[in-house]
């Protein structure tokens, strides 16, 4: 019966004209006469039954012939039967991808660049994002390439946000993209009263185009200078497991997500960063409730006196780096007590958290 459905047309055309009848019957049911009920109930039977005989073409089609002939006659026909079909097509594929997406699996994306090179978050050139108050960023530049090279580029996730003022004045405002559903149609910035318009503007991750471009309010741009000149490259894009923790606690080294709802202002508020209260983060786990947390000066992690090193599970790559070399940007270089946490070690001793 199997093979017969995948090798022959009318198999499954009949297969799904039978389904489709006992649907409506199920529907109607409680409306229609027991006459009805019996003759459809009847015509089904049959149809079924000449398939799993393994009828030929001929006597198929003279089953179904009858089915349809008997479902035309006692099924009450419904207003608009294509816009109802395609409704509860829909309805159920989005109650089944409602229900994938809450206890199963969670699309995610990577919203900045701290977990790289683990995995990779929404980055930029140049980054104006990664220096303390009072420091420039990375002023690289680029060319923006043309031809096959941007098309190959377009589907690495490379997009390149070009604006150049049409007058002079100061940058009054920069409006968030406007959206329809998860995509950015376009953005708009008005210089010197005048409308500047961005199409398709890429995925800043978690932070504004003002933040990564270092736009700054009522700042004066003569016509034709360049206001912003970002190449913005997409992050990760993964599914959470929702599941797995319903029946065992996270581990040690484990990639979670978590949300930054209960962790004190103080520790969210710092001169380093500033975190939202309800906001999803991604992080590797290194410490657990009731755990002593330390960073050696080799930039490792002790936890209740013990280091952790690259012979631990999910720390291989973490701890790969060369000790005697300086931290770098996106490479695995260790954890550093440095600025921006000591909120964090306020009162307890030199790097125990």
């Amino acid at each position: 019966m199997i093979s017969r459905w995948f090798l022959s047309r009318t198999v499954r055309h009949a297969t799904a004209m039978r389904r489709h009848v006992q649907k409506l019957l199920h529907h109607q049911r409680d409306v229609l006469s027991p006459q009805a009920v019996e003759a459809l109930q009847s015509a089904i039977a049959e149809l079924r039954h000449a398939l799993a005989a393994g009828a030929d073409k001929a006597a198929l089609h003279q089953q179904m012939e009858n089915l349809e002939k008997t479902a035309n006659k006692w099924l009450k026909p419904y207003p608009h039967p294509a816009w109802r079909e395609n409704v509860e097509v829909l309805l159920v594929a989005l109650a089944i991808a409602m229900g994938i997406r809450t206890f199963f699996l969670q699309p995610f994306k990577i919203p900045t660049g701290s977990m790289q090179p683990t995995l990779y978050g929404v980055t930029s050139v140049p980054d104006l994002t990664r220096h303390r108050p009072g420091e420039q960023g990375n002023a690289e530049r680029f060319e923006i390439p043309t031809g096959l090279e941007r098309i190959r580029e377009w589907f690495a996730g490379v997009s390149y946000v070009v604006v150049r003022a049409k007058t002079d004045g100061e940058l009054l405002a920069v409006k968030q993209p406007f959206k329809i559903l998860i995509f950015n149609i376009y953005q708009t910035l008005n210089i010197g009263g005048v409308t500047h318009w961005i199409f398709f503007p890429p995925d800043y991750g978690s932070l504004t185009l003002a933040q990564r471009a270092g736009l700054q309010p009522r700042k004066f741009y003569r016509k034709g200078e360049e206001v912003i000149r970002l190449k913005v490259v997409a992050g990760d894009h993964l599914f959470v497991d929702r599941l797995t923790y319903n029946f065992r606690p996270p581990r040690r080294g484990e990639i979670i997500v978590f949300e930054t709802k209960g962790i004190p202002e103080a520790y969210r508020e710092t001169d380093r960063w500033s975190i939202p209260a309800d906001q999803f983060y991604i992080k590797r786990l290194v410490g657990l409730g009731g755990e002593r947390l330390q960073i050696s000066p080799d930039r490792h992690i002790v936890v209740n006196g013990e280091k952790i090193t690259a012979s631990t599970p999910h720390f291989e790559n973490v701890y790969s780096f060369d000790t005697n070399q300086a931290p770098r940007d996106s490479h695995y270089s260790g954890h550093i007590a440095g600025f921006g946490l000591a909120p964090f070690f306020e009162g307890k001793p030199e790097g125990v958290l």
